[in-house]
């Protein structure tokens, strides 16, 4: 019925009026969804809907209109991040000694835990809340893992204890660490993460 009273009410309007609706409408959630991002690089880790409406710079009910829930405004910017960082993420590895592609997912994740560092900051308050922010924390979790198994050799994996302190220095929660909870700037945690990785590079495999 809703579809029909729609469509009946667009023919009424006029291809030209209904095409300027939808592209006011198309401009509204773009602005939510860019002000949603906005503050919270700008350091409001759980903005209010009508936080979001008044940066965006329109009403309130245009941001229900747009999203049932918050859940739907976080699903837009875990897309509008996944897209950003992903090419990193997926690029091919060359042809080299794992431990040479250790390293370079070391330089990799850095890039991405500083793209994604506020906005997983946030997510993190939300989650418990959000059955979407916990399916999606597990998932990121889970790829994290996998992209480090993938990386090493069979004999490599053997070392069950070296492995998990691995993933663990290499995980965003030993990144959020560094930079929030220790205050570390980015190229400091960097260098903190490369001296942990190195040293369990130089032990991993060599365990009795």
């Amino acid at each position: 019925m809703t579809t029909g009273v729609r469509k009946s009410s667009e023919a009424k309007l006029g291809p030209e009026r209904v095409d300027g609706r939808r592209a006011r409408g198309r401009s509204s959630h773009k602005r939510i969804v860019e002000a949603m991002m906005e503050l919270i690089v700008g350091g409001d880790l759980s903005p209010s809907a009508a936080r979001v409406a008044e940066e965006a710079g329109i009403g309130l009910r245009t941001v229900f209109r747009h999203f049932d829930d918050m859940d739907s405004l976080y699903a837009e910017i875990t897309a509008t991040i996944t897209e950003r960082v992903m090419p990193i993420v997926v690029a091919p590895y060359p042809d080299q000694a794992w431990q040479a592609n250790i390293r370079e997912l070391v330089r990799r994740r850095i890039r991405v835990f500083e793209t994604t560092l506020p906005f997983r900051l946030a997510a993190n308050i939300k989650r418990y809340q959000s059955p979407f922010l916990m399916g999606q924390y597990s998932k990121v979790v889970m790829l994290e893992r996998e992209l480090i198994l993938r990386l090493l050799p069979g004999e490599v994996l053997t070392d069950r204890i070296n492995v998990e302190a691995l993933c663990t220095t290499l995980s965003f929660q030993t990144w959020r660490t560094l930079r929030h909870d220790q205050g570390l700037s980015a190229e400091e945690a960097g260098t903190v993460t490369l001296h942990m990785v190195d040293a369990l590079i130089a032990t991993i495999g060599k365990r009795p």
